[in-house]
């Protein structure tokens, strides 16, 4: 089921960059679609999670660590705007992408095998194999303009995103844990169950983009932000919410891939409609392998072996 989650989570994401790319075709600007999205997604989060579940149930805790997880969210992607502002997009994006290797690794070396998060060689050989595949997408684009400042910008956008999933699984290991004040002393097994992490993430950022547009825009956003921008919040908070539900449904095995399968899904679909809508030169043969990565890492090879011998 973790997977399925994750398939689903990275469409949506893939539609909520596809709408980003068309608010900027269209004269907007990535400052006004976020304001939006992040509203929206704060909206889509509300509905999904407390309001279908009927847990209304507040917890300060939860709120916290959500509003954390925001600022995470907002600042990763401020870096990634200047980012992209002083070098090449595809790799940058690449980069970004690199990121969801870490978590398995921090999380293994914060709680090991015992907490259920095993790293293995095939993990260790499917990750390096996603990574060559992710950089390999990206080989090829434009020269770096300014080197210096966008490996500065490049690793603050690495370290943050790293950061933000770490946070996902974090929570998901609470959650999961019969006695969450054994690894926390902030929650308990009540505490943690409260559905507002998502909609405090989404509104602390949503809050903190619009104090940036409103100083440093100053006017009215372009209509078309506003329609992208909520159609992107849509489809980004639905997919954020299946990607939490895919930590909190992972077993332990599918712990460590967890993140680069999401990566992977979205690097795809989001060729794929680069390549139909605006025929950009898609290289497969890295898709490929980084889907070959996943095969090796999330595949059970012992069990399957196990049942043949």
């Amino acid at each position: 089921m973790a997977l399925f989650f994750v398939v689903l989570a990275g469409a949506l994401v893939a539609c909520s960059n596809l709408f980003m790319r068309k608010s900027i075709d269209t004269g907007g600007t990535t400052k006004g679609f976020l304001v939006f999205m992040m509203f929206m997604s704060f909206f889509a989060s509300v509905i999904l999670d407390p309001v279908r579940k009927g847990a209304y149930t507040w917890s300060g805790e939860v709120a916290v660590l959500g509003a954390v997880a925001g600022i995470i969210l907002i600042t990763m992607l401020l870096f990634l705007g200047k980012a992209l502002e002083k070098g090449p997009p595809g790799f940058t994006f690449s980069l970004l992408s690199a990121a969801t290797v870490m978590p398995g690794i921090v999380m293994f070396f914060l709680y090991g095998t015992s907490l259920g998060f095993p790293y293995t060689i095939s993990h260790a050989i499917g990750a390096l194999l996603v990574l060559a595949g992710i950089f390999w997408a990206g080989k090829g684009t434009a020269s770096l303009e300014t080197k210096r400042q966008w490996i500065l910008f490049a690793i603050a956008m690495f370290s943050l995103h790293a950061l933000l999933l770490v946070v996902f699984q974090w929570r998901a290991l609470l959650l999961n844990h019969n006695h969450p004040e054994e690894i926390s002393s902030f929650f308990t097994k009540e505490t943690i169950q409260s559905a507002w992490f998502l909609p405090s993430m989404f509104f602390t950022a949503g809050v903190i983009q619009l104090c940036i547009y409103v100083y440093t825009e100053r006017k009215w956003p372009h209509p078309k932000e506003v329609y992208y921008g909520l159609f992107g919040g849509l489809a980004n908070g639905i997919g954020n919410f299946f990607l939490i539900c895919a930590t909190a449904a992972a077993r332990s095995w599918e712990n460590a891939l967890l993140f680069p399968m999401y990566s992977v899904m979205t690097i795809i679909l989001s060729n794929l409609w680069g390549q139909k809508l605006y025929q950009e030169k898609v290289n497969w043969k890295a898709c490929q392998l980084s889907a070959f990565g996943l095969i090796v890492g999330l595949v059970d090879w012992k069990n399957i072996l196990g049942a043949f011998f």
